[in-house]
């Protein structure tokens, strides 16, 4: 099968590779870059599994075409936390106030919280509500969620 060169900025890094011009994005950092933070759970873009942030825009890896992110700026769970190891206000927010539960939809859940940051840095619960809104659990009732969203926001 013919494959295609992409380069791109993936978590501060440019990165190239040769990949089948049919795979996804989430395929791509998953098998070509073994980053495996991003999760697909129903695979049409309707879970959150996959959230990722491309030039400051969340989107659905499961269903983002490999061709459109040559030259783009991606960021993933796994580049939210510094050079040092040190987690991200959400994601340590998420540790310290039980926001996982299974972990399957965890790293969707943050991506989209820290695109709501990055643009609001104090919403209220609904902002909040609605930021997430993409984005299915099925382990809570949302309340530990939204709390530490809350908290990594009042604590920036």
């Amino acid at each position: 099968m013919k494959k295609v060169s992409i380069s791109f900025t993936l978590n501060g890094d440019t990165v190239s590779a040769e990949v089948p011009p049919t795979w996804t994005l989430l395929k791509t950092l998953r098998e070509a870059f073994e980053l495996t933070g991003a999760k697909e759970g129903c695979g049409v873009g309707e879970c959150g599994a996959c959230t990722v942030i491309v030039d400051g825009q969340t989107v659905n890896a499961c269903i983002y075409p490999v061709p459109e992110i040559d030259g783009r700026h991606v960021t993933t769970i796994e580049g939210l936390a510094d050079k040092e190891g040190n987690l991200d206000p959400l994601q340590t927010a998420f540790l310290e106030n039980n926001g996982v539960q299974c972990g399957f939809c965890t790293s969707g859940m943050i991506m989209s919280a820290r695109s709501l940051l990055d643009d609001n840095s104090s919403p209220n619960e609904d902002e909040i509500r609605t930021a997430i809104s993409g984005n299915i659990c099925r382990c809570t009732g949302y309340v530990q969620i939204v709390e530490s969203i809350d908290i990594a926001a009042k604590k920036a």
